[in-house]
């Protein structure tokens, strides 16, 4: 297939791919962000949208839940795609597709419509990701695939963390639409980059026959899972018949997905690929990762905005260190492996600096403030930054070139899938969770305990110094306790949740001891 504008196209020679390869990381980087971006920057706008398109909560997630099913789903099959129409045309059509989608979803007058587009938008953005990334393997030599991975990092990491910041800034200044139409100018500059620089792939083939059954299956097995795992607490998990259903159709479609792939002579996604030890570790590596970045990036700004009262601008200049220690880390963590330092040990150290960061969130209180969470977030970011770009390269170190597209697709979905587990997981432990401390709490404050007695007499004297008097003294007193008793269950739980996020992360290192190789593998260099 043709480039879609053939006479734009320069980057054409191994020596103009490699001369162009800044540019070339940078549009990738670009159109990743924008996806990313997407996924979180809609859940600050969920109340305006259900004012103003009239739906209820339940109703209204679909707004959510249906761009993360599309997306999950041509996640593992952006290689099959990438090589049926050409990965420049590719990763083109999907820039048009979200960009035009996006516009759709600002212009949306119904729920319909705008649950429609936002799937549209989800099945635009769904290849970016690993196509971008399969793109960087390519056209960096492996000496300087750290550099390339720091670049396409800063996005990974800086597209979810900011979604929230700018979508609520979006929703207050302007209206709900915005964070739509925000996509409009960048989805532009990212097409026109993309059909000028973005190289297609020098070792793609296209497939002689389309497996659609394993088409078939994926769709209904990710599809299914993902909507699991986005309904199940609110729906209790498995007390609810919707939920089994879904978890029973999730589990037979991949199930038969895995075994018809393995067996099919052209498969849409190459499981076989798997069978490399080192690429599994990684996979599991990646997993955890996705979960504990996804879960943090979930449970702080809830932390900061619902229990300690900072509004969601506020909550994003919190987090605006974590983002630069990110940057920071990213670009040290290539140049450290690129002089030789082992890529294991860098997430070794990134992984324990992730989890000292997790025991510094573990002893946040309700009394803590912005100098209380600086270095914590700084330490956090510095970690995961730290994690990404030597874990890429190890996952892939056994990689072919004619398999790199399909790695990055199952790589990426897998921390994408890990992420959705995650908060899931989380949002279930938490409501447990609290329950569970607030009843801890209530058993300890018997009315005639005296220092449950002393703290209703000072809550007294403070309403009497604010002019209530009489009968009503006594209940807001009570009322008072109640509340403070709320607020420190919700501490307890967020400060074990935070801990219990490092101690995952920690339980990943026996990984490491699978893989052998120092980084990415000579096997991809195409120059």
């Amino acid at each position: 297939m043709r480039p879609i504008l053939p006479g734009l196209s320069r980057a054409t020679t191994p020596e103009n791919i490699y001369a162009q390869r800044f540019i070339i990381a940078l549009t990738v980087t670009l159109a990743s962000v924008l996806e990313l971006l997407d996924t979180s920057i809609v859940n600050v706008a969920i109340p305006h949208m259900m004012g103003t398109l009239g739906a209820t909560l339940d109703e209204i997630a679909w707004v959510s839940t249906g761009y993360v099913v599309a997306n999950v789903i041509v996640l593992p099959i952006s290689g099959w795609l990438s090589n049926q129409f050409g990965r420049r045309n590719y990763f083109s059509l999907s820039i048009l597709l979200f960009t035009i989608a996006s516009v759709a979803c600002g212009n949306a007058t119904t729920l319909e419509s705008l649950v429609f587009w936002r799937i549209i938008q989800g099945l635009g953005g769904g290849g970016l990701i690993a196509t971008a990334q399969a793109t960087l393997f390519e056209t960096f030599p492996p000496k300087e695939a750290g550099t390339a991975m720091a670049i396409f990092g800063m996005g990974i990491m800086a597209g979810p963390a900011l979604g929230p910041t700018v979508g609520g800034w979006l929703t207050d200044a302007y209206t709900w639409p915005w964070i739509f139409y925000i996509n409009l100018p960048f989805g532009i500059v990212a097409l026109l980059l993309s059909l000028v620089y973005v190289p297609d792939s020098a070792v793609q083939k296209k497939a002689e026959s389309i497996d659609y059954i394993g088409l078939l299956l994926l769709a209904v097995g990710i599809g299914t899972l993902q909507t699991m795992l986005e309904r199940g607490e609110k729906y209790d998990w498995f007390e609810s018949a919707e939920i089994i259903t879904l978890a029973i159709t999730a589990f037979v479609a991949l199930f038969a997905f895995a075994i018809h792939e393995l067996e099919t002579r052209h498969p849409i996604v190459d499981l076989r690929i798997t069978k490399d030890g080192q690429f599994s570790a990684g996979l599991l590596y990646a997993f955890m990762t996705g979960a504990v970045l996804y879960c943090t990036i979930f449970m702080f700004p809830v932390y900061a905005q619902s229990l300690m009262g900072y509004n969601a601008f506020q909550t994003g200049m919190f987090i605006l260190p974590t983002a630069i220690a990110t940057a920071i880390a990213l670009a040290l963590s290539s140049k450290l492996v690129a002089r030789g330092v082992s890529a294991k040990l860098m997430v070794l150290l990134g992984t324990l600096c992730f989890c000292y960061a997790m025991w510094l969130h573990f002893h946040f209180t309700t009394e803590s403030g912005a100098e209380d969470f600086f270095w914590p977030l700084v330490m956090r970011g510095f970690g995961l930054g730290l994690i990404f770009m030597p874990l890429n390269n190890l996952a892939m170190a056994n990689m072919s070139a004619e398999n790199i597209a399909d790695a990055s697709g199952l790589y990426n979905l897998t921390r994408m899938l890990g992420g959705s587990v995650g908060i899931a997981t989380s949002a279930t432990l938490f409501s447990s969770l609290q329950s569970s401390q607030r009843a801890y709490l209530v058993e300890h404050l018997a009315g005639n305990d005296p220092s449950t007695m002393q703290r209703l007499e000072q809550y007294a004297r403070f309403l009497f110094s604010k002019g209530v008097v009489g009968p009503a003294t006594q209940a807001k007193a009570q009322a008072l306790l109640s509340l403070t008793v709320e607020k420190q269950a919700m501490m307890l739980t967020f400060a074990k949740l935070f801990l219990s996020f490092g101690i995952l992360l920690a339980c990943a290192l026996p990984l490491l001891l699978l893989m052998k190789h120092k980084g990415f593998a000579s096997s991809v260099e195409l120059h």
